[in-house]
């Protein structure tokens, strides 16, 4: 698949399916760290070592894709080919890190068709594999990038220690090498003024609770990236186990925020709903966080049977299409934050009018 085509579609192959618990879990995550021995971590190489790690995990990739169907249709895309818009996009769908785009002077990754498999080559480790499904699948995004992990190790040596575990760049990684990670949306806990004690409680068990892009970034549209904070000390099934747990408990939390609103006060509800999708479908001009602030709206109106013309998998395409950098691959230039603005609405409209049209 070209470049083109995996900057141009704006809702990734797997995203398009719904998967369990998919009215509260938008995306399951697991991503595991890994490097290679007898070279420094990518923060100290030099441009040769940084060559070297590609070439390397180039040829790993190559012989083991035959192993794994999911691998035969990647496509391995260096950093330094991208212009800054095009890395942009790429963040915004998930598919690399902010870091990775920021600093990318030897970064590629391999990035497979449907997008489900993204494999980042000198980001803060020489490699790191993520896995992403639709909805609560964190056993099964495991199962395939631990199967990733395991033919890749075949053919490469690993930075291992048998105190420890897997060395990596940044401590809070060292043992297992394994992130995993929710997406989930919470907007009746946000409504209800719950999520100010129920964060905190999280965050006790040795979770934590980020924005859609992660460390640093901001919770848009009530949506919370949960994810493990320790890799040392538990086994990979034991950090899935765990976080799986407290993600019940929050969909559970969050059901419970929606069927108190629902009974309670209704008529609000409705008129919080359709009043965004009516500023939705008829504004102008809209910045960022009012556009991901009224999808929030809509999208918990079409999970609560609300809406019935307009499909969620919209909401999460334009979750996608909204932001900075496919909004200028979308005009096909450079939009100033003014003009980004504008076009947003626009796009936002005429998505919707689409919807309206086939339905």
């Amino acid at each position: 698949m070209s470049l083109e085509n995996f900057i141009q579609r704006a809702t990734s192959e797997w995203m398009k399916v719904k998967g369990p618990q998919s009215d509260i879990v938008f995306s399951s995550r697991v991503r595991i760290a890994r490097n290679l021995t007898e070279l420094p971590f990518p923060m100290m190489a030099g441009t040769s070592q940084g060559e070297k790690v590609v070439k390397t995990i180039e040829k790993a990739w190559k012989k083991i894709k035959k192993h794994q169907p999911i691998l035969q249709s990647a496509e391995l895309i260096r950093m330094e080919n991208l212009t800054d818009l095009e890395k942009r996009v790429l963040v915004e769908k998930h598919l690399i890190s902010p870091s990775l785009a920021e600093d990318s002077r030897h970064g590629a990754a391999i990035i497979s068709h449907d997008e489900s498999l993204s494999i980042m080559i000198n980001e803060e480790d020489h490699l790191r594999i993520q896995v992403l499904y639709p909805g609560l699948q964190l056993e099964k995004a495991w199962e395939l990038a631990s199967s990733i992990d395991n033919l890749l190790e075949k053919e490469l040596s690993f930075a291992f220690d048998d105190q420890v575990g897997y060395m990596t760049n940044c401590p809070t990684n060292v043992g297992t090498g394994i992130r995993a990670s929710v997406m989930v949306h919470l907007p009746a806990l946000a409504m209800t003024q719950q999520l100010n004690r129920l964060i905190p409680a999280i965050m006790q068990v040795g979770l934590a609770v980020r924005g859609i892009y992660g460390e640093g970034s901001e919770a848009l549209g009530q949506l919370y990236q949960v994810s493990n904070q320790v890799t040392l000390g538990q086994s990979e099934e034991e950090i899935i186990e765990n976080l799986i747990g407290v993600v019940l408990q929050m969909i559970e939390h969050e059901q419970s925020a929606r069927a108190r609103l629902t009974s309670i006060s209704i008529i609000q509800l409705e008129d919080r709903v359709y009043r965004s999708l009516g500023i939705l479908a008829y504004s102008r001009i809209m910045d960022s966080k009012e556009a991901m602030k009224r999808l929030s709206d809509v999208r918990l109106g079409i999970d609560l049977g609300m809406i019935q013309d307009v499909g969620s998998n919209v909401m999460n395409e334009l979750m996608v299409m909204i932001q900075p950098g496919f909004l200028q691959q979308y005009a096909g230039e450079r939009l100033n934050p003014e003009e980004r603005d504008i076009q947003r609405a626009d796009l936002i409209r005429e998505r919707l009018r689409m919807e309206k049209q086939t339905d």
